[in-house]
């Protein structure tokens, strides 16, 4: 055996012995040591809390005040922001034009009822030399042909007086129906333009509704709610930030459908307003109160990742591995927040170390407290 030979040999051995500790230690770093952790039993409480929804004052009857007939505004009868009456008015409009237009339609019916009693005459004159056979059946047929067009021309300068009239009446404008009337938007000698000018806004003020969207998947619990509802009931509340609206509300009314672009239902809430704090228009925090007789899961909050908008926690599994699961969350409550799906109780959660698991991942137990214990 040459030299040569021998140190193939001895190059090839040590380059075998390099490659299998190269992959001892390969393997060994692909067995990352079990993650201590934190895990605590899920359990349920009958804690009560409220649900928020983002919602909006609105009125139950609400009107613009528009211009039925063209002119210029030769009257202004109420002070802005007061309370109106039905049939209270409002505004006046220049009549004169009108009041013209209707002189002469009136002028034109008296006219059209003479020829309409002068062709009455002619008819029954010639039926009566018809009897007698002294006159053309032509002419009779003539007088009846006149008749029946006076008494046209007649049915159409009524309806002219009518209509004039109307527009006589439009120039006066009164509120449609009781409530608050706003800020005017024209004033003494502003041009108008029939249908298109806006001269204001009136709606009710008491009561009050509250418009809110609810997700398709709580129209079932909704639905219950509004047969379940009592005078008095707490269950519909208000808050203006830190404030909380005095009086409590009723579910008037689900809409009729769901919005397929957003997935939810509009819900009325209405309200008293005798002390005229709500307006239209405000933004404010609808509270639902949560149904006491059922117990909720509720859980740390720090026991909870978001991965793209989504919300998980990592549930023990077998063999002391964990695994994400997805959570529709609900309302937090100090430290901990409601579980609405995604968890049950006895399931064991990670509530601490959750920063270094991956799912799948093995683990070692620290300690164990529950959901929602307080730290002593």
């Amino acid at each position: 055996m040459t030299y040569r030979t021998i140190k193939n040999k001895t190059v090839t051995a040590a380059l075998v012995l390099l490659a299998a500790c190269g992959g001892k230690n390969q393997q060994q770093q692909g067995a990352p040591p079990p993650v201590a952790v934190t895990v605590a039993e899920v359990k349920t409480t009958g804690a009560a809390y409220y649900d928020d929804y983002p919602g909006t004052v609105t009125a139950l009857n609400q009107s613009e005040i528009r211009a039925q007939v063209s002119g210029y505004i030769t009257g202004i009868y109420f002070k802005d922001g007061t309370k109106v009456r039905k049939g209270q008015r409002l505004y006046s409009i220049d009549q004169q034009l009108y009041n013209a237009n209707y002189q002469q339609a009136e002028a034109n019916l008296q006219v059209q009822e003479t020829n309409l009693l002068k062709a009455q005459k002619d008819a029954e004159r010639y039926h009566e030399l018809d009897k007698k056979d002294a006159i053309a059946k032509q002419q009779v047929d003539y007088a009846d042909a006149a008749l029946e067009a006076a008494k046209k021309q007649v049915e159409a300068a009524k309806a002219n007086v009518n209509a004039v009239r109307a527009n006589v009446n439009f120039a006066t404008i009164v509120a449609p129906f009781s409530g608050t009337i706003g800020i005017s938007m024209v004033r003494s000698g502003t041009s108008v333009v029939q249908g298109l000018t806006v001269l204001n806004t009136i709606s009710t003020d008491n009561p009050m509704a509250v418009d809110f969207a609810v997700d398709q998947k709580e129209v079932f619990r909704f639905s219950q709610l509004q047969q379940a509802q009592k005078p008095g009931d707490s269950t519909f509340s208000i808050a203006f930030g830190n404030d909380i609206y005095p009086y409590y509300g009723t579910i008037s009314l689900i809409d009729r459908a769901v919005d397929p672009q957003t997935g939810t239902i509009k819900t009325r809430l209405v309200f008293p307003n005798d002390d005229n704090m709500l307006k239209a228009g405000m933004s404010t925090t609808v509270r639902i109160l949560n149904n006491s007789s059922q117990k909720s899961v509720m859980i740390p909050y720090k026991a909870v990742t978001e991965q793209l908008g989504e919300f998980f926690v990592y549930v023990l599994a077998d063999s002391n591995k964990v695994s994400q699961r997805l959570l529709v969350l609900g309302k937090q409550i100090g430290a901990n927040i409601i579980v609405k799906e995604g968890l049950k109780e006895g399931d064991k959660i990670v509530v601490e170390g959750v920063q270094n698991l991956r799912d799948g991942a093995v683990i070692t137990i620290a300690s164990a407290r529950q959901p929602g214990a307080a730290k002593k």
